[in-house]
């Protein structure tokens, strides 16, 4: 049975270093469960209790699952790569010691932290990519982290293709796909990341099921990403205008989605994302929209 999560980033928590400060998890927590979602990402450290036993009670307390926490990682930097290994670990172990042992680690570039990636997103070309030693590193060190969260927790790792990070266009997932292994490393399919970086998030659906162990959902309203074209914006200035809108307002065919994942009989979980900007809209009503048009789709 498919169920229905949000995550953090839908109030306003970004892993970004950003000015504004987002609201309380405890505030946030509460307003999931208040709009409808059964389950919650674990936002940046720090966002939750990084006690185990706090941050089970926590989610306890408001009956909500911990479905997995995004790790950034510079992966085209190898010198990035152990430290990227220990915090995945850390992180991992909260999960884990926290009751939550099929939690993922939802593994992503250092988004937001390379110039030309940043002020492009949306309009990346192949210029812009990594070359062949960087895309080995790059594979290598999504492996390296993966290995050793599945070694010391008998843990997944899903990457998680991003706007404003090396893997946003589908020839770039394309490419981590095929120099990774199926059995170590899975795929995040974030659904609105996927079409701002200009590609069909049926067609990804479809192409790399099997690859797939964990579903975002979010939208594109590609009114915003022409604005974003025309006006060169970057990647934070996008968000801004609301690049990401409500489910069902984009062009995201979700109502197609929904049936492909249902006739596969996918079992997982479906994480709503909105990524606002501290301080931006009314999270608590954007989660209410999302959570009853997902009901709408039958889900």
């Amino acid at each position: 049975m498919i169920q229905i999560a949000n995550a953090p980033c839908s109030w306003g928590a970004l892993e970004f270093d950003l000015e504004g400060k987002s609201l309380g998890y405890r505030q946030v927590l509460s307003e999931m469960v208040e709009t409808g979602y059964a389950g919650t990402e674990l936002g940046d450290w720090g966002f939750m209790p990084t006690n185990p036993d706090e941050l089970n009670k926590a989610l306890e307390n408001k009956n909500l699952q911990l479905l997995g926490a995004f790790v950034p990682v510079a992966m085209a930097k190898p010198e990035a790569h152990d430290a990227g290994v220990e915090v995945a670990l850390k992180t991992a172990e909260l999960m884990y010691n926290a009751g939550y042992k099929n939690a993922f680690i939802v593994l992503a570039d250092e988004n937001g932290s390379v110039e030309v990636r940043t002020k492009n997103a949306g309009r990346i070309t192949p210029e812009m990519g990594l070359n062949e030693e960087q895309w080995k590193n790059f594979a290598s060190g999504a492996e390296k982290v993966a290995k050793a969260v599945k070694d010391k927790f008998g843990m997944r790792t899903v990457f998680h293709h991003h706007c404003g990070g090396y893997v946003e266009t589908a020839a770039e997932v394309d490419r981590l796909m095929q120099l990774t292994n199926p059995e170590l490393l899975g795929l995040c399919l974030d659904m609105g990341h996927f079409a701002f970086g200009g590609g069909d998030p049926v067609v990804a659906l479809e192409k790399y099921y099997n690859r797939i162990w964990h579903v975002h959902f979010k939208d594109f309203d590609p009114e915003v990403g022409k604005e974003s074209q025309v006006n060169e914006y970057d990647y934070f200035k996008s968000v801004e205008k609301g690049v990401f809108c409500e489910l069902g307002k984009g062009n995201v065919d979700f109502p197609a989605i929904v049936n492909i994942l249902k006739n596969k009989g996918y079992d997982g979980w479906i994480v709503v994302e909105q990524d606002v900007l501290p301080g931006m809209g009314s999270p608590k009503k954007c989660a209410d929209w999302n959570r009853q048009y997902i009901k709408s789709l039958g889900l």
